[in-house]
């Protein structure tokens, strides 16, 4: 693959099935609220096309598409699109239901899937190989001639190549016949090696020139993304895949680590370049609305991607950030971080609070105080890798520039008898505020989660902006052996559905460790909030 520059470069278009494919992932169910949620973020990144959904196979699908009509949200550069199939065997394009329902949609553009295997010919559809062919050509006549786009997607494509190229080849030109925009190839079973698709993509766009190619990958084996990549390189121009990876079995093409690939690898253009600092919101927003952890790990856009905790890797970056980071992390809208621990060293503490003061150097006093602070907390048993949040919250409190943001009078909390498998708790709280006071009480499900509801329950008061906010994962762990005495450590992780954050918290008694991590928590996002409007850094 040859690099692409300047205004020429090479453009490959998105087709985004999270809505769709994505959906048929397991634990996954989206609302109508929250397709509209997954749309706007979307738009947002101008996403070329956004599948919806289908609207043949469910209620929730139409009921989309039906408010989406009636909204008529702005879509900016991005198109939506509806899912189904060809007309059925001994139908008319005119009396399918299948197509007629793509119709009703309103959508402009509308991807329909279709058979070009002979297997699947003979055993599933049981027609003729040349009447399956009349079934992909009309189908798409008929939608176009109704002033819609059309894309095809070639089930199980590559299979059917295997089988017989012929027959397969000859699918894809009914659908172009009939009009079809984009002519996609479907690893549908994710089972196909990367050199394969490459191959058999190349072949297609010899025999069929003229016409757009494009292709969607499974990722059963692991290879969605470079299975893609390589019809890419083969001359496709039109990728489709699921932000974050999610799908049917092991997911689809993840867009999430796609699209920079191609964009900042390849210098392709899939999006506008002023929306790629975008995309790891992006990605973050769309796991907090499918309720779904992204993976620390994750390329690009996991919270661990431009991560550093070898004190030679942080000295590294510091000095030269390409010596350990592939791309810089602000062009995917991701954060570099240093994670503190026995083998970071001091330009890894230094670093955190240039991230507050850039002014200071290592000589200056404040980074002996904070040092000093930070090695006394360790000897508690505080361990500040992975809890960088708590980390700044401290250099804050050491530079001068923290302020308590509430403080406790009384917290009352009190448990029950397990009743049918709950462990039922109820928290009181007294907090106050800039000389207000706010009383509450809240239930939850054990100690922990009680103290956590009523919290945010008072703060939310004086705070509306924490309703956002929600804790995303909750780990205890024992660091000394002295039985129920035990010092325990508590870490908490937090989002606002664009940021995560980590906090810790220690102590012999499991509550106040949890609260303490909880306060820091919470704290941290309002800290940032009140550096981010006096123009500070943001820690």
């Amino acid at each position: 693959m040859t690099e692409n520059s300047g205004p020429d470069r090479r453009r490959i278009q998105v087709l985004d099935t999270t809505l769709r494919d994505g959906a048929q992932g397991e634990g996954i169910s989206f609302s109508v609220n929250d397709k509209f949620a997954v749309m706007e973020t979307l738009v947002s990144l101008g996403v070329d096309y956004i599948e919806a959904g289908n609207p043949g196979s469910n209620p929730k699908d139409r009921e989309f598409f039906a408010l989406f009509a009636e909204r008529k949200p702005g879509l900016g550069a991005s198109r939506l699109c509806a899912f189904g199939s060809t007309r059925r065997k001994d139908t008319t394009p005119e009396t399918d239901p299948g197509l007629r329902a793509l119709l009703d949609t309103g959508a402009e553009t509308l991807v329909i899937f279709g058979k070009v295997w002979l297997r699947e010919v003979h055993e599933l559809l049981r027609c003729r190989p040349e009447e399956n062919l009349a079934m992909l050509e009309d189908s798409i006549r008929f939608l176009v001639s109704h002033g819609r786009e059309a894309i095809f997607d070639a089930e199980h494509f590559f299979e059917a190549f295997a089988d017989d190229a012929d027959y397969a080849v000859s699918g894809l030109a009914a659908a172009a016949r009939g009009g079809a925009s984009v002519v996609v190839l479907c690893d549908t079973n994710g089972a196909t090696m990367p050199d394969v698709v490459e191959a058999a993509t190349a072949e297609v766009i010899r025999r069929l020139p003229g016409i757009r190619v494009g292709i969607h990958c499974h990722n059963d084996c692991g290879l969605a993304v470079a299975c893609s990549m390589a019809a890419v390189r083969a001359g496709a121009d039109h990728v489709q895949g699921t932000f974050n990876g999610i799908g049917e079995r092991c997911g689809n093409a993840n867009l999430s680590t796609l699209i920079p690939n191609l964009q900042l690898k390849w210098h392709c253009r899939c999006l506008p370049d002023d929306a790629m600092p975008r995309l790891t919101p992006a990605a973050r927003r769309l796991a907090e609305i499918a309720n779904l952890h992204l993976p620390n790990g994750a390329p690009f856009v996991g919270q661990s991607a431009f991560t550093h905790k070898a004190g030679m890797h942080v000295d590294g970056v510091i000095k030269n950030p390409t010596t350990f980071e592939h791309v810089p992390p602000e062009s995917v809208g991701n954060v570099r971080r240093f994670l503190m621990s026995e083998i970071s060293g001091r330009t890894a503490v230094l670093s955190v609070i240039r991230r507050i003061r850039p002014d200071l150097d290592k000589n200056a006093p404040q980074v002996a105080t904070v040092l000093e602070r930070l090695k006394a907390l360790e000897h508690e048993g505080y361990h500040f890798e992975g809890a960088e949040a708590s980390l700044e919250l401290i250099v804050c409190k050491e530079l001068g520039l923290y302020t308590p943001f509430f403080q406790l009078e009384k917290m009352r909390i009190m448990g029950e008898q397990p009743v049918q498998g709950e462990y039922p708790a109820q928290a009181f709280i007294k907090i106050h505020v800039d000389g207000e006071t706010e009383v509450t009480a809240a239930e939850g499900d054990g100690p922990v989660n009680a103290m956590d509801q009523a919290l945010r329950k008072a703060l939310e008061v004086f705070y509306p902006e924490l309703a956002r906010v929600q804790l995303t994962d909750f780990k205890v762990r024992v660091i000394d052996s002295a039985a129920t005495a035990s010092k325990v450590r508590v870490l908490i992780e937090t989002s606002d559905g664009e940021a995560v954050w980590t906090t810790v918290g220690v102590s012999t008694d499991i509550l106040e460790a949890s609260w303490l991590a909880l306060v820091d928590s919470l704290e941290y996002r309002l800290m940032r909030q009140k550096l981010e409007a006096t123009g500070g850094t943001n820690p």
